[in-house]
């Protein structure tokens, strides 16, 4: 009996330590299949756009030259004018009294310097015939200048008074539509008051707020060609290039006016409708990957890349340039010849060894 009892003791101890052995085993590394890309920078074109409105290059607020009372405003908003064309008109009977009280005062300084001729022609002849004295001689010559003089200014004062009272016409300086108004008929305008705003409908631009961050990768003098599209049409387009961007910052929304001059719009885009641009440029090289590959590490964008040599993966920080509808485009990180992980990514840890499901393709 106690042979029996010492034979199952050692069995079950035998047993116990066989389980141990058996817990304490390794376990072998599991090797996790993986979907790569072999990464290739290229060039693809700038994507980034802007919503701005059409206006025109040149535009004028128009006014009088001189103050008084509108009594006529030939046009409205919308019309188009030729140049030199009448636009609005002042009350002018003041103008003209001026101008006729002139064209007076010309009359008698001219009739003042015929007497002062006279006298001065008397009292030379009579100084040569030794009658009369010199002093009397050069009192005559002063008067006689003195005429001449007055005669010079009251021509003047006449020809100003004729341009006030042409200035009582507001007439257009240039081929044009009009795109506001600053003064109804009767009322009182001030010198340099805006009656019509005057637009050149042939030379377009198309306005942008574009923020600070566009201009990161354009240096100060670079113009670079854009491809304005109607937003209600985009099938409607004009190609133009930037000519003025705004060294101060709108103080509200912190952007930047950026001015792009159209060639050769279509009728289409006229003054106030709204358009997007593109510009029309490559980027740098970058890597296009399936959004797949992107991998989250403490917050910032990283990929999984395969090293032949150990058959195991690590993570590998990346900047994104941007991101698209199934796609991310890496700008930083990666180099010509990376084997990047596509598909599993969140299954995978440091160091793991995996198995290419296929050769990996660029």
């Amino acid at each position: 009996m106690v042979r029996i009892l010492v034979g199952i003791l050692t069995l079950v101890a035998v047993m116990g330590l066989t389980g141990c052995e058996e817990q304490k085993a390794p376990e072998t590394s599991e090797v996790r299949p993986v979907r790569t890309v072999v990464v290739s920078p290229i060039r693809i074109e700038d994507t980034r756009q802007a919503v701005g409105e059409i206006r025109p290059r040149q535009e004028s607020d128009l006014g009088f030259r001189v103050s008084g009372k509108l009594v006529t405003r030939a046009v409205d908003v919308g019309f188009t004018v030729k140049k030199d064309a009448l636009l609005a008109k002042l009350e002018e009977q003041d103008y003209r009294n001026k101008l006729q009280s002139a064209e007076a005062d010309v009359n008698a300084a001219e009739a003042v310097l015929v007497e002062a001729q006279g006298a001065e022609g008397r009292q030379r002849k009579l100084w040569t015939s030794g009658v009369t004295t010199r002093a009397n001689l050069e009192t005559a010559t002063k008067n006689l200048n003195s005429a001449q003089a007055k005669l010079e200014s009251a021509k003047v004062a006449a020809e100003m008074a004729n341009d006030q009272l042409s200035y009582t016409e507001l007439m257009a300086e240039f081929d044009g539509i009009v795109t506001a108004v600053g003064a109804e008929p009767g009322q009182v305008v001030n010198v340099g008051q805006m009656i019509v705003r005057l637009a050149k409908p042939s030379e377009l631009d198309a306005v942008f707020a574009v923020a600070e961050v566009a201009f990161e990768t354009f240096k100060p003098d670079d113009r670079p060609a854009v491809i304005v599209t109607l937003l209600s049409d985009p099938t409607i387009l004009a190609e133009g290039v930037v000519r003025e961007v705004s060294p101060v910052a709108d103080p509200a929304t912190r952007t930047y006016q950026v001015k792009v001059t159209l060639h050769n719009p279509p009728e289409q885009m006229r003054f106030g409708a709204s358009v997007s641009g593109r510009i029309r440029a490559t980027s740098t090289p970058v890597v296009v990957l399936p959004g797949s590959a992107l991998f989250d590490k403490a917050g910032k964008p990283a990929v999984w890349v395969y090293h032949a040599d150990t058959t195991a993966v690590a993570l590998k920080p990346v900047t994104v340039g941007g991101y698209e509808t199934d796609q991310v485009v890496v700008s930083e990180g990666l180099v010509e010849g990376d084997i990047v992980v596509t598909a599993g990514v969140n299954q995978l840890r440091e160091g793991q060894k995996v198995r290419l499901v296929e050769e990996a393709q660029p």
